[in-house]
């Protein structure tokens, strides 16, 4: 199934999401204004990738011990996965024709 929207994930379902192909978690904040600035650009990159690649958000208030994991210590961080492995990252504001050549370089 394609997800052409930015779904959220919790701790239960993390490691089945980055597992899945080419995968982009946004690692956010709901108190984070960039984060907040940086939403409505994941949901067009989300679209223009659908088919090759998904993007969903994690709520590091609420999955303090996966951001731990990860060392995410600024939101908005942006961590790409493939096949489970981090293949890159990026922190805070990118434009969406950054983002989907970032996401892209992981094919």
């Amino acid at each position: 199934m394609i997800h052409a929207e930015v779904m959220k994930v919790a701790g239960e379902n993390f490691k089945d999401e980055i597992n899945k192909g080419v995968v982009l978690v946004d690692f956010f904040a709901d108190w984070c204004g960039p984060c907040r600035m940086l939403a409505p650009v994941l949901e067009k990159v989300a679209k223009e990738v659908a088919g090759q690649a998904t993007l969903v958000k994690l709520d590091i208030d609420q999955c303090q011990e996966i951001a731990s994991e990860y060392h995410i210590t600024s939101v908005p961080t942006l961590i790409l996965f493939k096949a489970g492995k981090e293949v890159g990252r990026v922190v805070g504001l990118r434009d969406a024709a950054q983002l989907k050549e970032f996401i892209l370089s992981a094919k």
